[in-house]
């Protein structure tokens, strides 16, 4: 997406990591909670009506809550560079934040903090940049329905798509999901729960809840499981219409995370819109919500387990 740029820091002895969206100026913002275990720092800045018109950066980090400290040295970066809003002679960025819990998979008691945030920030770059196990994505797993020795590596990963009109919208998602990762087009469970031996095979966890229940054990307490997706686009739309478009584009969640939205994930999408291509709002929802739930199948078949978890490619 013209302008907007995409950085990466990570930690793979701790397996944990912040990535960055910086916004080029005049940037409209918003963000869609849908999650129940949610973990935000400056979303208020996002809301119609709010002071500060428009959005700098968006964090997403790994470390749970603790990793909302990465969005401090985003701050300071974008603050040396002039950008932000004039408050009593002082520059003060918008960035907004969201968490995803990686604590387990690695060490956890290092977590994204003001150093990491700095450097996915001076990493920043155009184009789509590394996918999978990278950044906020280098710790995350999906399918814990039977727990973390039956998940499957999460990830990192973008997709975009282009309307008639010429307008495009392009995603990041960050997959840490409590179920699983379907192809929406085939069905086919990508990454999820692996059965339990002897059986084999992946646990479709929809279909596990409505026909067994949840089991009570596992890897599944509540800010356990996230998916964090940012939408971008260069059509030109005010603060409710990104709003909007933030909506619709959390369908695609919908599509490929069975289920989503469930009491123990803090699933969250922005929206970002900065450029003058004029689109039909419902033209771009239904972009968003394709190239959400591509980044988020991406993002798994990318995944590198580091030797501690299988990922889609050791199963293939």
């Amino acid at each position: 997406m013209p302008g907007f740029l995409l950085g990466h820091a990570q930690d793979l002895s701790a397996l944990t990591g912040v990535s960055v969206v910086l916004c080029p100026p005049g940037t409209a913002g918003a963000c869609e909670l849908r999650g129940t275990a949610t973990a935000t720092r400056g979303t208020d800045a996002l809301r119609s009506g709010h002071l500060v018109g428009n959005v700098d950066a968006v964090v997403l980090t790994g470390g749970s809550a603790f990793g909302l400290a990465s969005a401090d040295g985003v701050m300071e970066f974008l603050e040396g560079r002039g950008r932000g809003f004039p408050a009593a002679g002082y520059t003060v960025p918008t960035v907004a934040a969201g968490v995803l819990f990686d604590l387990r998979l690695g060490d956890g008691k290092v977590r994204p903090d003001a150093r990491m945030g700095r450097a996915a920030s001076e990493a920043a770059r155009a184009g789509e940049g590394p996918q999978g196990s990278v950044g906020a994505g280098t710790g995350a797993t999906v399918g814990k329905l039977l727990g973390l020795p039956q998940a499957m590596k999460g990830g990192l990963g973008t997709a975009g798509l282009a309307l008639p009109g010429g307008a495009r919208v392009g995603a990041v998602a960050v997959v840490n999901a409590y179920g699983g990762v379907h192809d929406p087009d085939t069905g086919e469970i990508l990454a999820g729960p692996r059965a339990l031996p002897p059986a084999k095979g992946l646990i479709d966890t929809e279909a596990h809840l409505r026909e067994r229940g949840r089991p009570t054990q596992g890897f599944s307490s509540p800010g356990e499981n996230t998916t964090l997706a940012v939408v971008a686009t260069d059509a030109r739309l005010a603060k409710p219409e990104a709003h909007k478009l933030a909506q619709m584009a959390a369908n695609g969640l919908i599509r490929a995370v069975r289920p989503s939205y469930t009491t123990v994930d803090g699933d969250m999408v922005f929206a970002l819109a900065c450029g003058d291509r004029q689109a039909n709002l419902d033209d771009l929802g239904a972009a968003a919500a394709a190239a959400v739930s591509r980044a988020i199948c991406r993002a798994v078949i990318e995944a590198d387990g580091f030797g501690r978890i299988p990922a889609w490619r050791d199963l293939r």
